[in-house]
């Protein structure tokens, strides 16, 4: 039994043990997903410079007496919950330990590029045959085949190559039109969710069957499959979407508009709230407008409708808007910077921010897991590990003994 268990509330993956040789972000959000959930991680890292997010700041967090630390904000967003232990896999006494940790393992999760693991003797093929019941997630660009599976993959050129940046950004038509990427990498953090969906269906057929397999995810994959109603909307009628800023394809009104005071989103999702938001406007005859009683006809006279509505929205500041279409149960929402999202009383009551005690901090916030379950809830347990720090301990539990452990770390396999 791995740790991440209670003894009076055992956690959902109590007992699955991981071995995590990714790096950056799909890869260590699949895993912290994993850990958050009670499995026990082992982020494996190459001695002396570790995963490379962890140099990607600044901000870097700040010790306990102000002086800066060497654990980036990137870094700490992603590896909360795990364990980190050093090993050189280039080297064969460090691709042995692999493969003896691996005999303890349940999941296997690499990002490296095609053909590297099997160089290492640390492919599937190799591991299965010591582990049968080991589930190997591989987590690359493009995938394990194909024309492209040689090629780097990077968050940022799957926007593009996905197709994400065609549909995203201003109007080619309009002030500020042309291609333009997500604020975040929603590419990778797909391709880690998606990896964790099947991995914890490869683990229910691996407890069934007693046989692991493996996951081949891909980027790229991933990247198409999330564009959902867009990719649909193309395959259906055959006509390629356009970016169309703030506005939605299929919806009318749903986008933002501008009060007197600034901005907010109008999210009208079917006839009936619009008719209730026509009445928050003093637009009450609009419904009755053949060009505007369904939402079909919206669509099809979105210019002439977004025109009035905008108008209308000048007429009053923000808070009245949003005041009185909460009233009249209207969906519509404020545009909110990250400062204002941290101070919204909900998220403070779904406790979605927490205090860490890392070793350096022991006050530092960050956020947790927003997975809520009733009898097996998520945890926060650990802190993101600083580089190394559970070398010793984790190949202890793996049998190793002190002079062993000695000389690994004089020969440069472990830190």
């Amino acid at each position: 039994m791995s740790e991440g268990t209670t003894h009076l509330n055992p956690a959902a993956l109590s007992g699955v043990r991981v071995l995590d040789l990714s790096r950056v972000l799909a890869g260590p959000w699949c895993t912290q997903t994993l850990a958050d959930l009670g499995a026990d991680v082992i982020k494996v890292e190459r001695p002396g410079a570790g995963d490379d997010t962890r140099a990607w700041g600044p901000p870097f967090m700040a010790a306990a007496d102000g002086s800066a630390t060497r654990e980036s904000a990137y870094y700490l967003g992603t590896n909360r919950n795990k364990r980190s232990m050093t090993v050189d896999i280039a080297r064969p006494e460090g691709q042995a330990l692999i493969r003896e940790l691996v005999q303890q393992c349940d999941v296997f999760v690499e990002n490296f590029k095609v053909g590297d693991m099997a160089r290492y003797g640390l492919d599937y093929a190799s591991l299965s045959a010591i582990q049968p019941r080991l589930v190997y997630c591989s987590i690359t660009g493009f995938g394990q085949t194909g024309p492209y599976k040689d090629r780097a993959g990077y968050d940022y050129a799957i926007q593009g190559m996905g197709g994400l940046m065609s549909v995203t950004g201003e109007r080619d038509d309009r002030p500020g039109g042309g291609p333009q990427k997500v604020g975040v990498a929603v590419a990778d953090l797909f391709t880690g969710l998606y990896s964790t969906i099947g991995i914890l269906a490869a683990l229910r057929h691996a407890q069934a069957t007693g046989r692991g397999q493996h996951l081949d995810m891909a980027l790229l994959d991933c990247q198409v499959a999330m564009l959902a109603n867009l990719s649909a909307n193309y395959l259906v009628s055959g006509k390629t979407p356009q970016r169309m800023g703030n506005a939605h394809p299929n919806i009318v009104p749903y986008q933002v508009f501008e009060a007197s005071d600034g901005y907010l989103i109008l999210a009208v999702g079917n006839d009936s709230q619009f008719a209730k938001f026509c009445d928050v406007a003093g637009l009450s005859e609009l419904p009755n407008d053949p060009r505007f009683a369904t939402n079909a006809s919206r669509v099809q006279h979105r210019e002439q409708l977004v025109a009035l509505l905008a108008e209308r929205f000048r007429t009053r500041t923000r808070a009245q808007w949003l005041d009185a279409l909460e009233s009249a149960k209207v969906p519509a929402g404020p545009i909110n910077n990250l400062a204002e999202v941290f101070d919204d009383p909900q998220v403070g009551h779904r406790g979605i921010v927490q205090v860490v005690d890392h070793p350096d901090q022991p006050a530092q916030r960050l956020v947790t897991s927003p997975i809520r379950m009733s009898a097996t809830p998520a945890t926060q347990r650990r802190p993101p590990p600083r580089l190394g720090e559970h070398t010793a301990e984790v190949l202890s539990e793996l049998g190793v003994d002190a002079e062993r452990l000695i000389a690994l770390r004089a020969a440069g396999v472990i830190g």
